[in-house]
């Protein structure tokens, strides 16, 4: 097998070829002067290959469509996408629009697909290939454990992400919740945990993805003046656009902690294993 790299994915995809115990294959990446991308594989392609790159910006993904033309002579082709951009555009809300998940899926021609937390697992039905997305919850959920807290509580900002905050908790032993909002009024709106009193513990608030980080801002400082400890924000994919990063140290969380789906400072977990025991089974 050989290991391809995009340029949004360099450090993941030599992990992988580290944790398979390959080395990756060369690429050429650069852009015209008209502003189009340029891509090439260097080395000949003769076997299996795994391309690995995140899409978070339209160049990225023409980049990986093109990956995946230089390799049209592979025996197969497997496309590990670890953050797949416009997967939160899944639905349609107003007529005339696209479903621009959709869209994206059924440019990508491949043998196979692997996503990491995808936004929504519905979206893998219309990749043209068998698509797979794994699950990196248990990591977070290792690392956090490694930081030795002496009473941590593990909470998502909502109901809808109370299953990654259960997922990372479980094998770790680490009780969760949930943040709830009530309508106290037209213009009135508690927010607090469901179940469990945060005064004097560490709190790690969990979700999928950190875009701007606004609602988790939002939520930091809720947990504060309520008595927690200390707050920590992990996530599998640190999209943190625009003033992300300085919104939540301004709201005073204590650490950001992510995965290297996509590769920022805050990218302190790889989700390099995940992906390398899932293709060692294919």
């Amino acid at each position: 097998m050989k290991i391809i790299a995009g340029p949004a994915s360099q450090l993941l995809a030599s992990r992988v070829a580290r944790e398979l115990g390959i080395e990756p294959s060369l690429c050429e990446f650069n852009r015209f002067p008209d502003g189009e991308v340029y891509t090439r594989v260097i080395e000949d392609i003769t076997d299996d290959v795994t391309i690995i790159q995140s899409t978070p910006t339209d160049s990225d993904l023409v980049s990986l469509l093109q990956l995946i033309d230089a390799c049209e002579d592979a025996p197969t082709i497997t496309v590990v996408i670890p953050y797949m951009g416009y997967a939160r555009q899944d639905k349609i809300f107003k007529s005339g629009e696209a479903i621009s998940a959709r869209a994206i899926a059924r440019t990508i021609k491949a043998d196979r697909v692997i996503t990491i937390n995808i936004h929504e697992k519905s979206i893998l039905e219309h990749f043209s290939a068998d698509s797979f997305d794994l699950d990196a919850s248990h990591l977070l959920g290792n690392y956090i454990r490694s930081l030795n807290l002496e009473n941590p509580l593990i909470i998502s900002p909502d109901a809808g992400a109370i299953a990654l905050a259960e997922s990372a908790a479980a094998d770790v032993g680490i009780e969760y919740d949930y943040l709830e909002k009530t309508r106290l009024s037209g213009d009135t709106v508690t927010i607090k945990t469901k179940n469990i009193d945060v005064t004097g513990r560490e709190i790690i608030l969990i979700d999928d993805m950190i875009a701007t980080g606004g609602t988790m801002a939002e939520s930091i400082k809720l947990l504060r003046s309520q008595g927690a400890k200390d707050v920590y924000i992990a996530c599998v994919h640190p999209v943190l656009t625009k003033n992300g990063v300085l919104r939540l140290y301004n709201a005073g969380v204590h650490e950001v902690i992510a995965t290297d789906t996509l590769e920022k400072a805050q990218s302190h977990i790889s989700v390099a294993p995940l992906i390398a025991d899932f293709l060692k089974k294919l």
